[in-house]
């Protein structure tokens, strides 16, 4: 019987592309002395596949593990397609979106599901979120391959059960980073040695996505737009069981879960999500391997208490998430301290667990489909029972930040209501327009906790990662916790609402004004320094009659004069709204110098701006995961292009050429004394360095900065104690995400955009650091370790 095979792709004919896809080889046959551990067949020996579909040998030109595959599935940041194929019975394709609807009503507690154990499970097989980790993409293929080729009565019992999403690659453009590497260095017969180039991928290394980003944290902040496709298309589904498939050392062997005991769950997951649940899938895993004799562990290093990871977003959805570690040959053929590892034995193992999760899917496809009803269902009963009724955030003067949360909150599917009229908390008033309401009952009530709680306390004191999350903190915003349901709640919002009044700047007047404290302020000066628009940054505080009403501005506001300009008054009102609707923050005009309150619009208290001219050192020893960071938060939320020069290639740069340098945490040794000494001339001729994190430490040592403030730290690295076990030693060190107070006082309020000197202050005057001045005039020191 042959398999009817349909994909997803919205918008986008990938027919041809979809055909490799299911074209897989049953049995990998390797040259060259390899163990023979290594050499057994991919799939067991009880398999059998339709001729009618050709193999992936066939379609390649190629066997699977000789050459790594170049897979084109989405739209990412680098123009490649993301797909998503979907396997299932031919008859269930005919009615495909009706058995979607009908799964999405056991996420819902209040439509009435008889029999929830009856419908069709949902198995995501999701592979390849580092690009660096290729073997799983290769498993893709063959798993796929299997459920569409594959023949007998376990096969067809899959494919009349359950639907099957399968997503190759989820980082295309990291892997196709990598693949060219290893394929370029690649020795015919292969190197295993661990020092050959083909093993010692260079910086940034294919792990990441386009801006460096680690798309495995990716699926609670959603930063990366490869995260934003991913989610909107889970929530499509929602499925009972998600794959997340990955590498680790050479030396290693392989691990499946459980993680560690209590002490690494997620303490808002119902237990039985780590305990019963995990179990059913350990039993088959641990026989798929020991079948092959491949050795492995379980409950140690790797955790479940992060909520954006792959495998344990599901968790919060109704959902089981697994992860899996195969050591890595990082390239085609490695050796270890122990053995040598070959890449087609990495893609075998993981194809073995990768059929196992399928089989034991359907094993106990009643139980999971049951616990995700009742996981929504018990999300209320919960709710009912917690002390917060609901958050409440809001800003009224960065009403741009506000409608990025509100866009986050939205992305994962959380009920959110407009505030119904004026309230107070925590001596922060709330008001109708710039605020919201998140009830804390409704389906998504993990979410909503893991989004606004403060957690400070934890079943153990090390972490295999990011141990907080608390995203309406990192937003900056003022928020909430209401406990009495007092809180007036609006209508609900299903859509981040537009801005009214953009690009209907008033005119005429003598200057537009841009508060600073908005969000997207960056993005509108940043339009303006393109047309080569002069403004101006206010040192003092004011209150100005605008055409939209007196308004009070603090220091750091921007003033766009109509006069002296290059410009036309009417050319530079054309320009200011088209500053206006690209930022989409309201720019204000201004029919008098003549302020209510404070300095005037002509007041010397206005100092020019220069457009930023920026650059950053990258490159081996710098950490590419900050500097793809701030690539990205410039390209994306500024749209201020920032060169990145290799730090081989500083002898090369003419520093009076830039007015800004950007150094993120790295080892700084390869600059020398004299370069150093001419980073230090160009910051006292008004350069302005920005230092994070590791790269503050290294400007303190050398001298860039003498102040106390910059040398107090919070030291977490207390390091552990002689007899603590390996796992222990390993995750002693500095806490990801760890949140601490931190207070960073504006240099008067001036904008961190400004680019070049602030002429007629002295240094003392232009900076401030800790509070205290700095030893120099451009220079920005924010350590948070």
């Amino acid at each position: 019987m042959s398999i009817c095979r349909v994909f997803f792709s919205p918008g986008v004919n990938l027919w041809d592309q979809l055909l490799g896809l299911l074209s897989l080889v049953a049995v990998l046959v390797l040259g060259g002395p390899v163990a023979h551990a290594q050499t057994d067949p991919l799939f067991p020996d009880s398999v059998q596949f339709d001729a009618d579909i050709p193999s992936p040998g066939e379609f390649l030109g190629r066997e699977i593990g000789a050459r790594h595959t170049r897979h084109e599935i989405g739209k990412t940041n680098e123009l490649r397609s993301m797909i998503v194929g979907i396997v299932t019975a031919p008859e269930h394709h005919d009615n495909l979106d009706e058995l979607r609807r009908q799964h999405l009503r056991l996420t819902d507690p209040s439509a009435s599901v008889e029999n929830p154990g009856d419908q069709l499970i949902v198995v995501q097989l999701g592979y390849g979120v580092h690009g660096d980790e290729p073997s799983s993409s290769e498993v893709a293929m063959l798993q796929a391959y299997h459920l569409a080729a594959g023949q007998g009565p376990a096969v067809q019992q899959y494919l009349q059960e359950g639907i099957f999403l399968i997503e190759p690659v989820l980082n295309p453009d990291g892997r196709d980073r990598h693949s060219h590497w290893v394929n370029m260095h690649r020795g015919s017969p292969p190197v295993a040695d661990p020092l050959d180039r083909e093993h010692n991928e260079r910086w940034p290394s294919g792990r990441t996505n386009h801006y460096w980003f680690d798309l495995n944290r990716d699926w609670f902040p959603l930063a990366q737009i490869e995260s934003r496709h991913r989610i909107d298309y889970y929530h499509q589904w929602r499925p009972n069981v998600v794959t997340d498939f990955h590498e680790m050392g050479t030396g290693s062997t392989y691990f499946f879960e459980p993680t560690e005991p209590v002490n690494s769950w997620n303490q808002l997951v119902p237990d039985r999500v780590y305990t019963e649940l995990t179990n059913y899938f350990t039993e088959n895993w641990a026989a798929a391997l020991d079948g092959l004799r491949t050795p492995y562990f379980t409950k140690e290093i790797f955790d479940n208490s992060y909520p954006g990871y792959g495998s344990t977003y599901p968790n919060m959805q109704g959902g089981i998430g697994f992860v899996f570690e195969q050591a890595s040959s990082r390239g085609h053929r490695q050796r270890s301290e122990t053995r040598t590892v070959t890449f087609p034995y990495t893609i075998r193992n993981h194809l073995r667990n990768s059929l196992a999760t399928v089989e034991t899917a359907i094993e106990q496809k009643e139980t999971f489909l049951e616990h995700q009803r009742e996981f929504f269902v018990e999300a209320l009963d919960r709710a009912e029972d917690f002390a917060t009724d609901a958050y409440v955030f809001g800003h009224k003067q960065d009403t741009s930040r506000v409608r990025a949360f509100l866009d986050l909150l939205l992305q994962h599917e959380i009920e959110v209501y407009e505030l119904g009229e004026s309230y107070s908390a925590a001596g922060t008033t709330y008001e109708p327009g710039s605020a919201y309401v998140v009830p804390t009952e409704q389906p998504q009530y993990l979410m909503v906790r893991s989004m606004f709680e403060k957690v400070t306390s934890f079943p153990d004191s090390t972490f295999y990662d990011t141990s907080a999350w608390s995203a309406a903190l990192s937003y900056g915003l003022p928020h909430a916790a209401v406990q009495d349901g007092s809180v007036p709640r609006g209508e609900p919002v299903s859509a981040v609402p537009n801005r009214s009044g953009l690009g209907t700047v008033a005119d005429p007047a003598v200057a537009y004004l841009i508060d600073w404290g908005d969000y997207r302020a960056a993005e509108a000066l940043q339009v303006l320094h393109e047309h080569d628009v002069t403004t101006k940054v206010a040192y003092e505080p004011f209150e100005s009659a605008t055409h939209g009403g007196t308004r009070s501005y603090p220091r750091g506001t921007i003033q766009v004069p109509v006069q002296p300009q290059t410009l036309s008054p009417d050319s530079l009102h054309r320009i200011v709204e088209h500053a206006e609707q690209q930022a989409e923050l309201n720019i204000q005009a201004a029919p008098t110098s003549l302020s209510r309150d404070g300095i005037d619009l002509g007041s010397g208290n206005f100092e020019a701006l220069d457009a930023p001219t920026p650059l950053m050192l990258v490159g081996e020893g710098v950490s590419a995961y900050e500097a793809g960071e701030v690539w990205h938060l410039l390209d994306t939320r500024v749209n201020l292009p920032i060169p990145k020069v290799e730090h081989s290639d500083f002898d090369r740069v003419d520093l009076p050429d830039y007015n800004t340098m950007v150094l993120v945490s790295g080892r700084y040794e390869f600059l020398g004394e004299e370069q150093i000494d001419a980073l230090r001339r160009w910051i006292e001729a008004g350069g302005t360095l920005i230092t994070i994190r590791g790269a503050t430490e290294w400007a303190v040592e050398e001298g860039l900065v003498d102040d106390a403030a910059a040398h107090r730290r919070l030291d977490l690295r207390g390091g552990p104690r002689p007899h603590s076990p390996p796992r222990v030693r390993a995750h002693a060190g500095p806490i990801p995400g760890l949140p601490q107070p931190r207070h960073l006082p504006a240099a008067h309020g001036e904008p961190v955009q400004h680019g070049g000197p602030l002429h007629g202050r002295s240094a003392a005057e232009r900076v401030r650091v800790g509070g205290k001045p700095g030893a120099h005039p451009r220079l920005r020191v924010a350590s948070g370790g």
